[in-house]
């Protein structure tokens, strides 16, 4: 499939201007600093912190590795069911409610256990990895505005900051709660579930 010209940007931009093109929800966070200075003005206490989880090098440790050796993480991962499951209950532990002492207090075992398998038997490991190293390029650089409506909700221990998510996309739902986490969609589903609804009653 070609890569969309301007004109097909543009006209992909008056159908979102008329409310034709589907508007989105996310959780977690929209949008990455660029490292001005101006962005940090102001915000709460709560919302550096936020910020400075996008400086955590330990934090961000599994996504450089990702970014740069993703065929290798893949080998180990791939030949070892013990490494997969490594791997992945690390960013369990590290983003599920801060307020859980493990991945198990805030994610039902099942389903973790699931979600892991997943990987493991479909053989994922690589290209789940592999978009890391496709993506890495884009990471805190300038991007075009979205007209498109967007929705975000932000858990425990995520990232989002408004200013940031408004600075390239037209947020007209904000929420923020204080439970669940990263894997909102396991630990609080129906916090989840009910943001998601609020913000599509505003844009139907």
């Amino acid at each position: 499939m070609p890569e969309p010209g301007r004109e097909d940007l543009l006209e992909f931009d008056k159908r979102a201007d008329r409310g034709l093109v589907d508007p989105g929800h996310v959780n977690g966070g929209l949008g990455f600093p660029t490292g001005d200075p101006a962005e940090f003005e102001g915000l709460t206490e709560a919302e550096l912190a936020r910020l400075g989880q996008y400086q955590d090098q330990d934090r961000a440790g599994y996504a450089v590795i990702q970014a740069t050796r993703p065929q290798t993480l893949a080998f180990g991962l791939h030949d070892s069911p013990a490494a997969q499951l490594a791997w992945i209950v690390e960013k369990f532990k590290e983003w599920t409610d801060p307020a859980r002492g493990l991945p198990e207090d805030a994610v039902d075992v099942d389903q973790l256990l699931t979600d892991i398998s997943i990987y493991w038997f479909t053989g994922t490991a690589a290209s789940s990895a592999r978009l890391y190293k496709e993506t890495q390029k884009s990471w805190g650089a300038a991007t075009e505005y979205s007209p498109l409506p967007h929705g975000v909700a932000v858990f425990p221990g995520d990232p989002g900051v408004r200013r940031i998510a408004e600075r390239d996309h037209k947020v007209v739902h904000w929420s923020e709660f204080d439970r669940g986490g990263h894997f909102a969609a396991m630990e609080a589903p129906e916090l989840l579930v009910e943001d998601i609804r609020a913000f599509f009653r505003t844009v139907r």
